[in-house]
């Protein structure tokens, strides 16, 4: 026997194909955010770093590998 209501064909929203993986379900709503209270406390920024710092030759192999042909750009061959 038949159905008595006809099956309506299914479109996917806004013309997209049903290919589409997106996910087109509405997001649930989140709630409202409290604005955390301002800290006035006052901080400090100390700058204890030596004035050279030193640097081994491994480090400066390693730069060279990644970063020689910017070096050599920027800087020229040398």
């Amino acid at each position: 026997m038949a159905s008595s209501q006809e099956s309506q064909p299914r479109h996917a929203p806004g013309g997209a194909l049903f290919d589409d993986h997106y996910d087109y379900v509405a997001a649930p709503a989140r709630p409202g955010r409290r604005r955390a209270k301002r800290d006035r406390t006052t901080l400090t920024v100390t700058d204890d770093w030596p004035e050279d710092v030193p640097v081994t030759e491994a480090e400066i192999a390693v730069f060279e590998a990644w970063f020689g042909e910017l070096f050599d750009e920027l800087f020229g061959d040398g």
